[in-house]
């Protein structure tokens, strides 16, 4: 049994494997090509945090994709009206395949401990595997390859920036982060990392400037994320100075993308300026989550080995 908890959950070859899919799959469907490789499989989308893009390119992916899926929110009960292992075990033996988004990592780990199907992480508190997947992969399509390029974040190490980290060990793309001091990576993850790559080209800084130099990719995410909107007010205090703008991008090298992986508070951690000009790529990358997703549910249930 396989689950997608966390992108340390995939080899770089199984990367590789998606990536190739995902590519294959988008070709056709631009195309006008909607290649139907799991007939009859089914998805459920356990949420409990609001979502679009999550959302919708999972239930997209699988339509395409010949399958249907059903979201199953608050009125299902999860763990209130019984046990995880027993809400895990019943709802394995009706679908193919479960994303789960949590408020708490820990409750997708208790799914995947118990479920008889496979557990694709959809965001928590400390994953968003899918987004990761989906950032790499645009990376890749602006410029044509990933080893040895620079990715630079700039804002919170939250849980966009800890999976994008974990790609970025997997395949070889030096990354960057710039927070002040108290909003770094945590020292665990920091060893987490040099153990699964001891070869990866980390760098964090308090100096946005400098993790950007050089980069072909700046990324940002919103200072304060879901469940933090206590802590509005003093986190933009905190990260005044890491707003990406046109000043920042033009530290980076002249090829740069811009990547946010949305929904953005415009005016705080990105200018419209930058959102809207012609080195962003957010919308190519939110539409690459319906694509990557499509790739990981074909790898994922073996559709590509039946062929």
């Amino acid at each position: 049994m396989r689950h997608v908890l966390t992108i340390f959950d995939l080899t770089t070859e199984e990367i590789e494997q998606i990536f190739s899919i995902t590519e294959d799959l988008k070709t056709k469907f631009l195309k006008g090509v909607r290649e139907q490789l799991l007939p009859g499989r089914s998805i459920a989308l356990l949420f409990e945090k609001p979502s679009l893009r999550t959302r919708v390119s999972f239930e997209t992916a699988i339509m395409h994709l010949g399958g249907g899926s059903l979201f199953l929110g608050k009125d299902v009960g999860w763990g209130e009206r019984e046990s995880t292992a027993d809400f895990a075990q019943v709802l394995g033996q009706y679908i193919d395949a479960l994303v789960c988004r949590a408020k708490c990592h820990r409750r997708v780990e208790e799914l995947a401990q118990y479920s008889q199907c496979p557990i694709i992480n959809g965001l928590t508190d400390l994953a968003h595997p899918c987004q990761a997947l989906a950032d790499l992969y645009t990376l890749r399509e602006k410029h044509g390859k990933l080893r040895g390029l620079k990715l630079a974040y700039v804002g919170d190490a939250n849980n966009v920036a800890r999976s994008l980290a974990e790609a970025s060990a997997r395949l070889g793309v030096r990354f960057a982060i710039a927070a002040p001091p108290r909003y770094q990576f945590d020292a665990e993850f920091v060893d987490k990392l040099r153990v699964e790559a001891p070869d990866f080209n980390f760098l964090s800084t308090a100096d946005p400037r400098e993790a950007v130099r050089g980069a072909v990719g700046v990324y940002t995410d919103v200072w304060a994320s879901m469940g933090q909107e206590a802590e509005q007010a003093e986190r933009a205090k905190a990260f005044a100075d890491y707003q990406v703008n046109s000043a920042l991008m033009k530290c980076a090298d002249p090829d740069a993308c811009f990547l946010h992986c949305l929904p953005a508070r415009r005016g705080q951690e990105v200018t419209d300026e930058v959102m809207d000009g012609p080195q962003s790529a957010v919308i190519q990358q939110a539409g690459n989550r319906m694509h990557v997703q499509k790739g990981l549910l074909a790898w994922l249930l073996g559709a590509m080995d039946a062929k």
